[in-house]
């Protein structure tokens, strides 16, 4: 059996919706350890604040919404950033796999433990991504090709009629011809609300590069990732994501947006169109 580690990193967080994806997480903890795949579990939740207001309340709901294996609240060290909270998390733990999970994530009760008899199975993989739904029920595509300046402004910026005259060349960057009910192999890129890791190969490449702060850390985890070990996305790992883009979060977003941006492009290599 596998000792599985969790860490969900917030930042003023929504709490209703946190107890949401705490109670989902337990559950899908609970049903994977009555199948007998794990042995310990681990959560870690990384309060990155603001300030230390959110200290108490993030316990007192740790205290009643979590019931499987061990919990522990990291908070006080200020906002480290993403990529930075995660790896705090993962340098305090020991797991064989490590799950990165955004607070806006609802599992479905089998998501873990599929994902576990997923990894059992496939040796050679190191990162499993699910499949996701938004919270109406529509598709979302969480794997994408390596991204074009192009590619990103139409699907972050650009008006809904434009994205529409763009559709084709979006839909080629969401790999939308090839997300069906068969396995995903080899993405180029995976989404940072839900990695399912194992430890040996975060370990290899070292976790996230905090210097991303909030977004692209994803991007240029999976690159690396990728480097040293297979990436999949299987389709019976099912999550429903609440998340939204950078543009509709305000100017701030935007601008951490963009520097992520060059930062990514910079380091990977530019591609405009």
């Amino acid at each position: 059996m596998t000792c599985l580690d969790v860490s969900i990193v917030t930042y003023a967080p929504n709490l209703t919706l946190l107890a949401a994806v705490l109670e989902r997480l337990d559950q899908a903890l609970d049903h994977a350890c009555h199948r007998r795949l794990l042995s310990e579990t681990r959560l870690t939740v990384v309060d990155n604040g603001p300030g230390s207001k959110w200290r108490e309340p993030l316990r007192n709901l740790l205290g009643t919404a979590c019931s499987t294996g061990t919990v522990e609240l990291l908070s006080g060290q200020g906002n480290i950033g993403y990529g930075a909270g995660h790896n705090l998390a993962f340098h305090r733990s020991h797991g064989d796999i490590h799950l990165i999970l955004n607070p806006d994530v609802l599992l479905e009760e089998d998501a873990l433990s599929e994902g576990l008899i997923f990894l059992a199975a496939h040796p050679d993989v190191g990162l499993v991504a699910p499949a996701a739904w938004d919270e109406a029920g529509r598709r979302q595509y969480l794997c994408k090709s390596y991204p074009t300046v192009l590619d990103l402004a139409l699907r972050g910026f650009a008006p809904a009629a434009l994205r529409r005259w763009f559709h084709k060349r979006l839909d080629r960057y969401e790999l939308r011809e090839r997300v069906n009910e068969t396995v995903l192999w080899d993405p180029p890129i995976a989404s940072g609300c839900f990695m399912l890791c194992r430890r040996t190969a975060l370990e290899q490449v070292g976790g996230f590069r905090p210097d991303y702060f909030l977004y692209f850390e994803d991007f240029d985890l999976s690159l690396r990732l990728a480097a040293v070990t297979r990436l999949a996305c299987a389709p019976t790992v099912r999550i429903v994501h609440q998340g939204g883009y950078a543009a509709r979060k305000g100017v701030r977003h935007i601008g951490l947006f963009l520097r992520a941006a060059v930062l990514f492009f910079h380091r990977h290599g530019w591609r405009w169109w």
